[in-house]
């Protein structure tokens, strides 16, 4: 439904008001327009940022080491968290325990272990921190939410049903009010989302947030002597809807084939839109894409051939929705592919390649209002997997080094040089 519809946009320093007769003065910075359509306001960035250059990640802290004490020594880091003070929880999904370190990089204690009982993990995945401090852990395996408090030293088990207990690799999310969000599935395999209160009292649950988009796959289909199944893979490069809860406890959503990202408001929807050219798929990435989809499938249907539609020419514009502790949005850009030679391939492993592609790291960052910040570009090792922790102008994120091994690095924003518009 549309209701009242205005429109004004602001360039440097002068503010121009259509429709009325008013002339203000705002920011210097990015050249934006604004529009109301009902309940909802679109803020479209056309060009410029307000940081007006890229942006770089510098290194302040680092936790982890090749060789020393077993404490700094992770197998595989499968989530991240922080608290007020800056306390760093890191979650080993090899050693089936948290790690605690202070804002320094030193190590405090270990919380959990495999097992069943209080403090302890059968298949944990992902942390979260509450308001409060207490860190949560979302354990599947025990169907619950494990809940730690490092003050009182307690623990709680908040147990929640689902039809599903291998569904997620979700993120863990919580809001301001103390409310955790965990994404699951019922019986028959749709997508839930759980909403606990602050003691884990169950408040509601609801549909994973959805468009009318239906994703584009490639199917094969097999008949054996149990009867017909079929087996799909999505097309690379087509679209896909993604998001994420706000820590307002409202979602930010998008389809990614266009730049437009919805925040759900009290007030309505902010609806964030920015100038952007999607970037071109070469021929060499394309053909390389359809033959990894290919041998995927044919791992499972011998001698299929691809019968799909064709590869789109363009990516889409982002591949990740995320946000920060203090509400910035983090909009993970997709990148052009370069070729990269797989210095372990093993002819013997149908799913080892003798080269892949990959894509730089860029993420475009917003205030909460949709005000454009800029860029910001990572440096080698910076992995966006798992998800990092955004606070302000610091980054927590897993490195990775050429020998693969982990550390956590809290890392600075700082503004470079170059124009961070695309």
């Amino acid at each position: 439904m549309i209701g009242a519809h205005s429109r004004h946009a602001w360039s440097g320093m002068t503010l121009v008001t259509f429709g009325a007769c008013s002339v203000g003065v705002a920011p210097a910075g990015p050249n934006v327009e604004v529009e109301t359509i009902g309940d909802t306001t679109i803020v479209r960035t056309l060009s410029g940022s307000v940081w007006g250059a890229e942006a770089r990640l510098v290194p302040e802290v680092s936790i982890g080491e090749l060789e020393g004490p077993d404490e700094y020594l992770f197998g595989r880091i499968g989530s991240l968290a922080v608290d007020e003070d800056r306390n760093v929880y890191v979650f080993d999904t090899q050693a089936f325990e948290v790690r605690v370190f202070d804002a320094a990089g030193a190590y405090i204690e270990t919380l959990g272990r495999e097992g069943e009982g209080p403090g302890e993990f059968a298949r944990p995945e992902a942390i979260a921190m509450l308001p409060d401090g207490r860190l949560l852990v979302r354990d599947p395996g025990n169907m619950r939410v494990q809940v730690l408090d490092r003050v009182s030293g307690e623990t709680e088990e908040w147990e929640y049903n689902s039809g599903n207990t291998y569904r997620s690799g979700a993120p863990l999310y919580t809001d301001v009010r103390g409310r955790t969000f965990l994404l699951t599935s019922d019986q028959y395999g749709d997508d839930l989302l759980i909403v606990l209160g602050p003691h884990g009292e169950h408040l509601d649950t609801l549909p994973e947030p959805s468009t009318e988009y239906e994703s584009i796959a490639v199917t094969a289909e097999r008949t054996t002597e149990r009867g017909r199944s079929s087996v799909s893979a999505p097309v690379p490069f087509t679209p896909r809807f993604l998001w994420a809860v706000h820590p307002s406890g409202h979602f930010l959503t998008g389809l990614s084939s266009r730049y437009r990202v919805d925040l759900v408001r009290e007030d309505g929807v902010l609806r964030i839109e920015r100038a952007y050219a999607p970037i071109h798929v070469s021929d060499e990435e394309r053909a390389y894409r359809r033959e990894t989809t290919e041998r995927m499938i044919r791992f499972t249907v011998p001698g299929w051939t691809w019968d799909g539609p064709r590869i789109p020419e363009r990516k889409p514009v982002f591949g990740e929705l995320l946000v920060g502790r203090n509400g910035r949005i983090w909009v993970s850009l997709t990148t052009e592919g370069q070729r990269v030679e797989n210095e372990n391939h093993d002819p013997e492993n149908p799913f080892s390649e003798p080269v892949t592609w990959r894509e730089s790291t860029r993420y475009d960052v917003f205030e909460s209002d949709g005000t454009y910040l800029g860029v910001v570009v990572p440096p080698g090792g910076f992995s966006p997997g798992p998800d990092p922790v955004f606070d302000g102008d610091h980054v927590w994120a897993v490195a990775r080094d050429e020998l693969g091994v982990e550390r956590v690095i809290r890392y600075r924003i700082e503004v470079g040089h170059g124009d961070g518009a695309h």
